[in-house]
C-alpha cells in the first residue's frame, strides 16, 4: 500500500531518514519511502498496511501527517519515473527561462545532463558569461542552431 506522508517542505531528506530509522528499528514493514521528483513538503511510503505506516512516521521531526487515502501506483508513477527521453535539448540551443529567478531571460544552453533534468546555460544579456544550472523543466527551447549552418549568415 502506497501512503503520501507530508512532511516539512525542504526537510524531505531528513524526514526519511527519521522514518527508515523508525522502521528498522521496530522491525516494521515499511518497504521503500520515496522523494517525489519535482514535489516538495510530501514523501512517498510503501507498506504492508496503514498502521505500520503511521507507526513508522507517528510524532517525528518534520513530519506532520499521512494524507488520508492510499493511493495507486498508476496516479503517482509520473512523479517517481521522471521522462527523461522526452527532452529536446540539445548543446547550443537558444532558450528562455520560464521559472526560477531568471524569469524571462533568453540564454544558451553550454552543457546537459538528462540523468539529474539539469542543464547549464549561460545568459545572453550578462556582459559576463556565467553559468547557470536550470531544471530542464524550468527552460523552453526558442531557437535552435542548425548543425550545418554553423558560421554563415542567414539575409
Amino acid at each position: 500500500m502506497l501512503f503520501i506522508i507530508k512532511v516539512t517542505t525542504n526537510k524531505e531528506e531528513r524526514a526519511i531518514e527519521l522514518i527508515a530509522e523508525r522502521a528498522t528499528k521496530k522491525n516494521l514493514p515499511v518497504y521503500a519511502i520515496v522523494r517525489p521528483h519535482g514535489v516538495k513538503g510530501y514523501i512517498i511510503l510503501e507498506s504492508s498496511d496503514r498502521e505500520s505506516a503511521e507507526e513508522a512516521a507517528f510524532n517525528l521531526p518534520y513530519v506532520k501527517g499521512i494524507i488520508g487515502k492510499t493511493v495507486e501506483y498508476a496516479e503517482i508513477k509520473n512523479m517517481l519515473e521522471p521522462k527523461v527521453e522526452d527532452v529536446k535539448i540539445e548543446i547550443g540551443d537558444i532558450v528562455e527561462i520560464i521559472g526560477q529567478t531568471f524569469k524571462g531571460e533568453k540564454a544558451k544552453v553550454t552543457r546537459l545532463d538528462k540523468q539529474k533534468g539539469e542543464v547549464v546555460v549561460s545568459l545572453l544579456g550578462a556582459s559576463v558569461p556565467i553559468p547557470l544550472t536550470v531544471k530542464i523543466d524550468n527552460v523552453k527551447v526558442i531557437r535552435r542552431e542548425d548543425k550545418g549552418d554553423e558560421g554563415e549568415q542567414s539575409e
